[in-house]
């Protein structure tokens, strides 16, 4: 099994490096790992009919990889250049076209990926105003469409200034580099989402339910006002919360 560490920052020695380095080192005996500095490559958009040495390089790099551990800091609340251009030249190598202009997953369906990235604000203000969200967001939408199944995220908030990464993220660094090291043919979540959704659903009837008693003093009792009412409280209840999965779903400090 081999994993590969992608560091897209402007610093080959930064925060960003250590976080990888601190996953990659705690990965389980007998499993390979590599990091490649995207500075490093001259990566160009694919043209077609015409060879790119580079993202040909890459593209072996990722194929001979079972996950992928992205590294890159959040600027300007959006994922680093660095990282952008990558995705954006090497989206044929990520997905096929249709005839119609749609994709489908490539030649990476099934692999798996760890998302790293930090920025300067602080845990009270990423927590409250998800700072880093659209980074893990643009990442996720790129994995997506190629197929690739997402393992985690890694978020460090506050990095002004800061030269040692906290204890606190360096464990929670260990424990991915243990969890990217069992080797995964397929996403494992499909029964535990069955799970969350059922007692999501049986907690929102049930709150439902306790609201409507209230209320039935001032409605008539009869099923239709109660189907009526349950369904108007039950689809506000709904809505709210796939709001607050849709946007703040990803790890904020």
């Amino acid at each position: 099994m081999k994993i590969l560490g992608i560091l897209a920052s402007h610093q080959e020695h930064g925060i960003n490096a250590k976080l990888l380095d601190a996953v990659l080192n705690n990965v389980d005996s007998g499993v390979e790992t590599e990091t490649i500095f995207l500075e490093d490559y001259d990566i160009t958009p694919h043209k077609y009919h015409e060879k790119n040495e580079v993202l040909d390089n890459l593209s072996g790099k990722l194929a001979e990889s079972d996950v992928w551990v992205f590294a890159a800091p959040t600027y300007w609340r959006e994922l680093s250049g660095v990282l952008k251009n990558f995705f954006d030249c090497m989206r044929p190598k990520f997905v096929y076209f249709k005839e119609n202009g749609d994709t489908i997953p490539g030649q990476f369906k099934d692999k798996h990926y760890l998302s790293i990235t930090s920025c300067y604000v602080s845990t009270l203000e990423n927590f409250v105003t998800g700072v880093t969200d659209d980074s893990l967001k643009t990442i996720d939408r790129v994995m997506s469409a190629a197929g690739v199944i997402k393992t985690g995220e890694i978020v460090l908030p506050g990095t002004f200034g800061m030269k040692e990464i906290p204890e606190s993220k360096l464990k929670l660094c260990a424990k991915y580099g243990h969890k990217i090291s069992q080797r995964k043919r397929k996403d494992d979540s499909t029964l535990k989402r069955y799970i969350q959704l059922f007692f999501m659903i049986a907690v929102m009837a049930l709150i439902t339910m306790g609201i409507q008693l209230p209320l039935k003093q001032f409605m008539p009792a009869n099923f239709w006002t109660d189907y009526i009412s349950f369904t108007i409280i039950f689809f506000v209840l709904l809505g709210s919360i796939l709001h607050f999965v849709t946007f703040v779903k990803h790890r904020r400090r």
